[in-house]
């Protein structure tokens, strides 16, 4: 999901950049005073959990990492080749026509070398990097919770369970009291970023009731998401009861406990009971001291296990629904990742390949799953597809999901299961589950509920990889407005945009990450892809970046209709989103859009991967924002992969919808490569690949489609889409021009046919006419001056 600054300084979707610049210069200035200690606060700074007590309660509060040297520049000694690919200029050229028919595409072994080198996970890991990545002290790894969270953040606990002694207004009322909750732009709306009490005494209170008996473990608390208010706790009192009449509050010994709270908006600061606490139905969070400047506001996760109610007969209704898929759910660092990606590899060898695409910052290699049923190779005429996860490293739900979907489809495949073993044997599918493996492991050791909402989303570097691809939407709109002024097309191009020169440049500052996905790119002929995101319960569709720089504005691709489709089909097979009772997980109700949104109409990206997949390669990609909390406890994993398993299939399966075929020499059969297929009435064109085959992915219809290539006559043919899950075979055979054979027959040292030889004999011919008309005009009008004169 989308956010600003660094240091969890938060802003939201559509923010304007001034804003953006008064917030982070709001956030430096408050954050320098706290450490100066002027309202007598004190932050450790050193990215570390430590440990404090009020009355010998346990709390712990994690820090936000030291912000990292914007000015540092990314290891540029990795390859751009390939990175310029050459201008492209529009056809129209129309000869014969001839109407498609749909049939299930036959199978065929003709490869193509389109692979990377198999990674042998037996060898261990680097020993530097190690050293690098994990430093081997205790406070590396994740605090172990003994008990998970009720869900306030996941939305697990309903609005109608969260209760308060009295709140300002309706958006701060109980059911914003969420942690990681995010406000939204203006203070004062619906949407605010807290519960905050109306009255400023020790007498105010949250209450979440857990709707069973539970022994509660610990809270979870955070200060007021806002951009212009600095809100939070810094001491409060804990109470339980089981009927909200009689409270019995949590103990030290024998005096009340008090519990520290936060010291800044943004850091989760946790508290742990004792071992003795109380089981009980309803807990409340009671503030003692806030913010001397601000006011009682709190953002809160509750910890606790719940138990069997014995005075319940209808105790079986209570167990929640899971899986029954077999999957390790839990999450997974990159060692465990590691481990993981080779046990599918053991189980399923027939039809998995590990291969790594490059390397993070620190070293850590970005591992590809791939599963087709020739692994390892492009088969002609078979798409290939990917799934990216983990842009932002504390997105950590699309990795697990990943890690789950390559386990399944291996054991799917092995059970027999039609559908899956269809999908491996007519796809080639490859799955990166951590594209920013660094930000991960920053999170990680943090924990899923003590991350924040920033920690870990930028590489080590800083770098927000979502806005770090090269920005070929300028590229695009320059030359369409030049077109415009000066009438000349010569410039326009709507398809395999060149990058950047200064893109590609050594002082260029392009994450390791990014240059190793844009090199993935230009290496695989990938016709269909999402980027799986969190923090949002929606699904995205290009362009992500407006034409004019507006904060938002519906700015569409030619090939929207489709994109629609795409987004459709994920958000309405997705359990959550398809959910009409839902609420919204922050500011923003998507369900009135029905889940999906144009990017640039939701908030203006610049330099998005979907952006740049489409215009640079025939690629359409597509992000789906997969959950309200970005970092979910392992046990909300099973619910989750039941969420979005069917989704994640379905979507797969679109990449057999429209078009596809071989387009070959008339004369050699041979496949013709970087042949332009354009499709009449949408602005977009895509190219054929090394052996010629290609897929133009298209909703239901009739289609005019044209294939042009250098040296060869154009040929048109009317193509027909159909609705069924296979495409429309649609090949092409073009005739070289008498201009191309006659420059090859030459080059060969041969002789000229006769149908050359005649055909050069009247182009002569014809051009000797043509230049003594001119010549004799010229004479006619010379004369006639001289007369005149």
């Amino acid at each position: 999901m989308w956010s600003g600054g660094r240091l969890n300084c938060q802003y939201s979707p559509g923010m304007s950049e001034g804003t953006v610049m008064a917030q982070a210069l709001y956030f430096t200035f408050v954050l320098s005073c706290l450490i100066c200690g002027s309202h007598g606060l004190v932050s450790s700074g050193n990215g570390t959990t430590t440990v404090r007590s009020v009355d010998y309660i346990k709390t712990t509060t994690v820090t936000p990492t030291e912000k990292r040297d914007s000015t540092t520049k990314p290891n540029t000694t990795q390859s751009n080749k390939s990175t310029n690919a050459p201008e492209v200029r529009l056809t129209s050229t129309t000869t014969s026509k001839v109407l498609a028919t749909t049939t299930r595409p036959p199978r065929t072994t003709t490869t193509a070398n389109y692979s990377f080198n198999t990674e042998d996970l037996n060898e261990g890991i680097d020993k530097k990097v190690e050293k690098r990545v994990w430093n081997k002290e205790p406070e590396d790894e994740p605090l172990e919770l003994e008990c998970p969270p009720l869900g306030l953040e996941s939305l697990r606990v309903k609005d109608t369970q969260l209760r308060a002694s009295s709140y300002k207004r309706r958006g701060l009322g109980p059911h914003r009291g969420r942690l990681n909750i995010q406000s939204g732009i203006e203070d004062g709306d619906i949407y605010d970023g807290a519960w905050c009490a109306q009255y400023e005494d020790k007498k105010q209170w949250l209450e979440v009731d857990a709707r069973r008996p539970t022994r509660f473990t610990g809270v979870i608390l955070q200060g007021r998401s806002s951009i212009w208010s600095w809100d939070f706790i810094l001491t409060y009192k804990v109470q339980f009861s089981n009927d909200t009449l009689v409270w019995q509050p949590a103990m030290n010994g024998t005096k009340e406990a008090v519990f520290e709270g936060n010291q800044d908006t943004e850091t989760p600061a946790l508290a742990l009971f004792n071992e003795s606490a109380t089981v009980a139905r309803y807990i409340r969070i009671n503030p003692q001291s806030w913010y001397e400047n601000g006011t009682i506001c709190l953002r809160a996760e509750v910890l606790g296990c719940t138990l069997p109610d014995p005075n319940n007969i209808y105790a079986w209704q209570q167990t929640e629904q899971g899986t029954q898929d077999k999957l390790d759910f839990r999450h997974h660092n990159y060692k465990e990742m590691r481990k993981l990606m080779k046990s599918v590899t053991e189980a399923c060898p027939d039809i998995t390949h590990i291969y790594s695409i490059g390397k993070s910052h620190m070293g850590l290699k970005m591992y590809v799953m791939e599963i087709s049923d020739h692994p390892g190779k492009h088969e002609l005429g078979e798409p290939e597809f990917r799934y990216v996860a983990g842009m932002h490293g504390n997105e950590a739900l699309g990795r697990e999901l990943l890690l789950n979907l390559m386990q399944y489809i291996c054991q799917e495949y092995k059970l027999g299961n039609q559908r899956i073993v269809r999908l491996v044997k007519e796809t080639r599918i490859h799955l990166l589950p951590s594209m920013n493996p660094d930000g991960y492991e920053m999170a990680f050791k943090k924990g899923s509920e003590l991350a924040g909402w920033a920690l870990g989303r930028y590489s080590y570097q800083g770098i927000d990889m979502n806005h770090n691809f090269a920005d070929l939407n300028k590229v695009m709109w320059d030359a369409v407005e030049f077109d415009f002024q000066n009438n000349d097309k010569s410039k326009l191009i709507n398809h395999y945009i060149p990058i950047p020169e200064y893109y590609t440049s050594e002082d260029a500052f392009v994450a390791l990450e990014t240059r190793a996905v844009i090199n993935w790119m230009q290496n695989i002929p990938f016709v269909l892809s999402a980027n799986l995101h969190g923090g949002e319960l929606v699904v995205t569709y290009p362009f992500d970046r407006t034409e004019d720089w507006a904060p938002r504005d519906d700015t569409p691709t030619p090939d929207n209709s489709f994109f629609r489709w795409l987004a459709t089909v994920y958000a309405s097979t997705n359990q959550v989103m398809s959910n009409p009772d839902r609420r919204p997980c922050h500011n923003e109700n998507f369900q009135r859009y029905n889940n999906i949104i144009n990017g640039a109409n939701w908030h203006t990206v610049q330099g998005s991967m979907n952006d740049f997949s489409y215009l640079h390669t025939n690629c359409f990609d597509v992000t789906v924002e997969l959950s309200c909390d970005k970092f979910p406890h392992a046990s909300e994993l099973p619910i989750e992969w039941e969420n979005n398993k069917e989704s994640l299939l379905i979507y797969m399966e679109q990449v057999h919808r429209g078009l596809k075929g071989v387009i070959r020499d008339k004369d050699t059969e041979a496949g013709i490569a970087d042949a332009i297929i354009k499709v009449d009435d949408i602005d977009h064109h895509i190219r054929s690949v090394v052996d010629g085959d290609y897929w133009r992915l298209l909703n239901p219809g009739e289609y005019e489609v044209t294939v042009s290539a250098e040296g060869y006559n154009p040929s048109t043919r009317m193509c027909r889409v159909m609705y069924e899950h296979y495409p429309t075979i649609c090949d092409f055979r073009l005739t070289k021009t008498p201009k191309q054979r006659l420059k090859e027959i030459l080059a060969k040292g041969g002789k000229l046919p006769k149908d050359l030889q005649l055909r050069l004999r009247q182009l002569r011919l014809r051009k000797l006419r043509a230049s003594t008309k001119a010549i004799n005009s010229r004479r006619a009008a010379a004369s006639r001056k001289a007369r005149g004169s």
